[in-house]
């Protein structure tokens, strides 16, 4: 009687351990923490001068943002949800929550079959090159590309993969970065169409009560050799004959197994009324160099200004005596630690 209690119970104790294992595989939780160190080359630190870009603006030491995400996925639908702090995590979300900056993403979603997931919720956006979460990125400051489009979408999307290496994105949502749409009733219609990991994206709203408008975009790269890897993104805005174009490169060559060095080349310009509107081209050296799940990054950034004698750009440009001018420089110096 005895032996047959403790098989009873070892077989209890096995099929818990088994039901729990089974449990805890379908949560995950990933994120990321990091930091920077600021100086300008070509300015006071103590002047107030930024890039036109977002995130990173800050001189000295300045935090960036700690993220977490957990997941759930059941056998058909799931649930994720992205919590963001920092300063990184404020500008992203634009300071619309409860507390700054800490809803990122929460979503839900349903694989309706091996081909098709609906997806409800909040969730960052498909356009551009560039992502929130500095782990994402191969440099550390922000392009003007991704600076001047959507970060996050609220509404639904429909994803198919129409093959192995063709696929499509259709979804209907608040007008870009917007949870609430009371005081307009817009909304904004959104399309990818991905081949070969080259993606075409579409994004239109009305351009009413501060809108996007129209935009276009192209992002992917090519694996040019094992350890050469060229990225690309293009995007054109338009909101009323006024808006925005560029495009920028990506060049990105692995020296060893543990550092990395990119480049990117960004050309940006304004359109609309008016003749010679401000343009500007940011060259961004990036080092990435990694131990363990911890990242380093130092990196030099210049960026140079043309037609811009109705008023500055889209950052504060001055020189070492504080007067406005074309150019800014800066040295960062950035630590990463995904999980």
């Amino acid at each position: 009687m005895k032996k047959l209690f403790t098989l009873s119970m070892l077989f209890v104790a096995t099929a818990l351990f088994a039901q729990e294992e089974a449990t805890e595989s379908k949560l995950s939780i990933t994120g990321s923490v990091d930091a920077y160190y600021q100086t300008y080359l070509t300015a006071p630190d103590n002047e107030g001068a930024t890039f036109g870009t977002a995130f990173a603006g800050q001189s000295g030491f300045a935090l960036g943002m700690a993220n977490l995400v957990v997941g759930y996925e059941g056998e058909k639908a799931g649930a994720v949800i992205d919590l963001v702090t920092g300063p990184r995590g404020a500008g992203a979300t634009f300071n619309t929550d409860i507390v700054d900056g800490i809803v990122n993403q929460a979503y839900v979603y349903w694989n309706v079959s091996d081909k098709t997931t609906l997806t409800f919720g909040r969730w960052n956006t498909f356009l551009g090159y560039e992502v929130i979460a500095p782990a994402g990125n191969f440099n550390y400051s922000c392009s003007y590309l991704f600076s001047s489009g959507p970060f996050s979408h609220m509404g639904l999307k429909a994803d198919f993969a129409l093959s192995d290496d063709l696929s499509l994105m259709l979804a209907v949502t608040n007008p870009w970065d917007t949870n609430d749409i009371s005081m307009t009733g817009e909304y904004a219609l959104g399309a990818q169409l991905g081949y070969k990991g080259q993606f075409l994206n579409l994004y239109y709203d009305s351009g009413n009560a501060g809108g996007l408008g129209f935009e276009v975009d192209y992002t992917g790269g090519f694996d040019l050799t094992d350890a050469f890897y060229l990225g690309i993104n293009a995007a054109y805005n338009d909101n009323d004959g006024s808006g925005f174009y560029g495009a920028a490169l990506y060049p990105q060559l692995a020296a060893s197994d543990s550092f990395s060095i990119g480049l990117r080349g960004e050309y940006f310009a304004l359109h609309g009324d008016g003749d010679d509107l401000p343009s500007v081209f940011a060259t961004t050296l990036t080092g990435s160099f990694t131990v363990d799940n911890l990242i380093i990054k130092p990196e030099l950034r210049l960026d140079a200004l043309s037609n811009q004698d109705d008023g500055m750009f889209y950052g504060k440009f001055i020189d070492n005596d504080g007067a406005p001018t074309d150019s800014l420089a800066a040295f960062t110096l950035a630590a990463i630690y995904a999980f």
